[in-house]
């Protein structure tokens, strides 16, 4: 506590002066006082000290992968010509939202065999079984249900088979037809180009939902037997900015070169620039954690050798030296140097170091 005191001491002497110094007036040293509205317009914001959840927590190297769940491949079910593309890859897509159109021979002869049954079964219909025989009433009605479930069969929609039927043209029959996309998502790719003939099962286009990706970590066994369904887990590419998530599944099968065994987090979002096939480290948590004094990491600055908070006091800002605990993602224990309750600096810090450092160069000169 003496060397956080002596600290104090120290950075208390740098003192404070008025944000817009006259030459009437001007005062040595520190933070320019500022008003509320001031500071907002800086981007300096405040928030109270509280508690916070530090669990323990095993590191992991983790790779970024695509929700397989959440995740659509768009493939055509018959031979086929593209002819024309609705999306591009990184667009985002709506559920039901057309992306591709495609042509066939095998789709036009279904279509024209679905327009004449269903022609012959309107006529059945409306003459009556008085007027028709029984067998005639019911190979009408099969044979309409079997070209009705043919053509969807081969990639048509429901909505497209009732617009090709209210149209009631053969000449309608071209053998076109539009790949729907199943589910809301990105595009993620698209690797085709218009004109080509495509065979049934490759794939055109693959369609995600980013908000909800995988990451991979890769444990050890005996760590991986201490991870349960369900425990929170952190996500980042640089150590700085983390994203939350939980464990979703334990893989039951070891890698056979590595010895290890995956375990698979889930992200609550896609915020943080996380993107499939990128490398990152996970952070597991093995307990509850405990309930300690802890602030955003953005508030804790390195200032001569120190690290500090920013503690507003009216239209004055003071740097206040810290004893910095354990971090976990954008959380930092503070050991000492602050109280639960206490107002300080979570947004803006580096602005105001900055300004501080500019008193102080000034001074010197």
């Amino acid at each position: 506590m003496n060397k956080l005191l002596n600290r104090f001491l120290i950075l208390c002497l740098l003192g404070s002066a008025p944000i817009f110094a006259n030459e009437e007036h001007e005062e040595e040293g520190g933070i320019p006082p500022m008003t509320l509205e001031q500071r907002h317009a800086m981007g300096i914001l405040t928030q109270t000290v509280a508690s916070q959840r530090m669990a323990d927590e095993v590191i992991a190297p983790s790779e970024v992968m695509v929700n397989r769940y959440h995740t659509t491949e768009v493939t055509p079910r018959i031979t086929a010509q593209i002819i024309r593309r609705h999306a591009r890859m990184g667009e985002q897509i709506k559920k039901g939202q057309k992306l591709v159109t495609l042509s066939s021979v095998e789709m036009a002869e279904a279509q024209g065999q679905l327009l004449i049954a269903d022609k012959e079964w309107q006529r059945v219909q409306k003459l009556g079984r008085k007027v028709v025989s029984e067998k005639r009433y019911v190979a009408a009605q099969v044979d309409h249900q079997q070209a009705y479930a043919k053509v969807l069969a081969f990639g048509m929609t429901g909505a497209q088979v009732k617009l090709l039927l209210k149209q009631g043209d053969v000449s309608k029959a071209t053998g076109t037809f539009d790949l729907i996309s199943a589910q809301a998502g990105t595009v993620l790719s698209d690797d085709f180009v218009i004109g080509r003939v495509v065979e049934p099962g490759q794939v055109l286009m693959e369609i995600s939902d980013e908000s909800r990706l995988w990451v991979e970590a890769k444990l050890a066994a005996e760590v991986a037997d201490r991870i349960e369904i369900g425990m929170s887990a952190r996500v980042s590419s640089d150590e700085q900015h983390w994203v939350s998530g939980k464990v979703v599944q334990i893989h039951r099968r070891m890698d056979e070169t590595t010895r290890t065994l995956a375990v698979r987090i889930e992200l609550d979002s896609s915020e943080g620039g996380l993107r499939p096939g990128q490398f990152v480290k996970s952070a597991i948590a093995l307990t509850a954690g405990k309930s300690v004094m802890a602030v955003p990491s953005e508030a804790v600055v390195l200032l001569q050798g120190d690290y500090v908070v920013f503690k507003p006091e009216g239209d004055e800002i003071h740097p206040a030296p810290v004893e910095r605990g354990v971090i976990r993602g954008n959380w930092t224990e503070i050991k000492a140097g602050l109280a639960l309750g206490d107002e300080i600096v979570i947004q803006g810090a580096y602005v105001l170091k900055s300004l501080l450092l500019k008193s102080m160069i000034g001074d010197a000169d």
